[in-house]
């Protein structure tokens, strides 16, 4: 008989609560806080399970390294949701960077670097950062110092809406600028 699958296959197991729970708390005294706790404060394991029980709620330790370990009172799952619902909220607020990037010749004309000038100013009032490079082909590499007074001039018609996060650097055969939006 032919096996099928990958050799190295283990059936998916039950994922296991991030969180002790009830019976799984293994401490003899436990800080209990909470809404539906009237006196909140330390209490021996036994007291609070049986607290918790009598409220028929789940103890769910939510804070193991603490010195007594603090345990809520709550429904387990409503309590997971929570965790879920608040982590999501916190992923949404987290501010995603955007990197726009501009790019140049050493010969740039002065109405090409007008145009990409506009743009570049475009991306920062939106908040995106902005890669400005020149690009050297061939023997064009000789003009360094062209690029590196293109990008100085670049930064410093864009100093009242960005602030330049990484000078003029060459890297092969690229020179490379970053520019960020300033705060506002």
């Amino acid at each position: 008989m032919k096996r099928r699958g990958p050799r190295n296959f283990q059936p998916r197991r039950e994922e296991e609560p991030q969180h002790r729970i009830n019976q799984k708390i293994r401490v003899p005294q436990v800080r209990l806080v909470g809404e539906n706790i009237e006196n909140p404060g330390i209490f021996q394991l036994r007291d609070a399970l049986r607290m918790a029980d009598e409220m028929e709620l789940d103890l769910v330790e939510i804070s193991p390294k603490a010195d007594p370990p603090v345990c809520k009172i709550t429904d387990y799952s409503k309590f997971l949701y929570q965790q879920k619902k608040k982590q999501k909220e916190m992923k949404a607020k987290a501010t995603k960077i955007v990197v726009k990037e501009i790019r140049f010749g050493p010969q740039t004309d002065e109405h090409d670097f007008l145009f990409k000038l506009r743009h570049a100013e475009k991306f920062l009032q939106e908040g995106a950062k902005v890669k400005a490079f020149v690009f050297f082909k061939g023997r064009s590499i000789l003009f360094k110092e062209q690029g590196e007074i293109l990008l100085l001039k670049l930064a410093t018609a864009l100093e009242e809406l960005g602030t330049v996060e990484q000078m003029p650097k060459l890297e092969g055969k690229r020179m490379t600028m970053f520019i960020s939006p300033k705060k506002k």
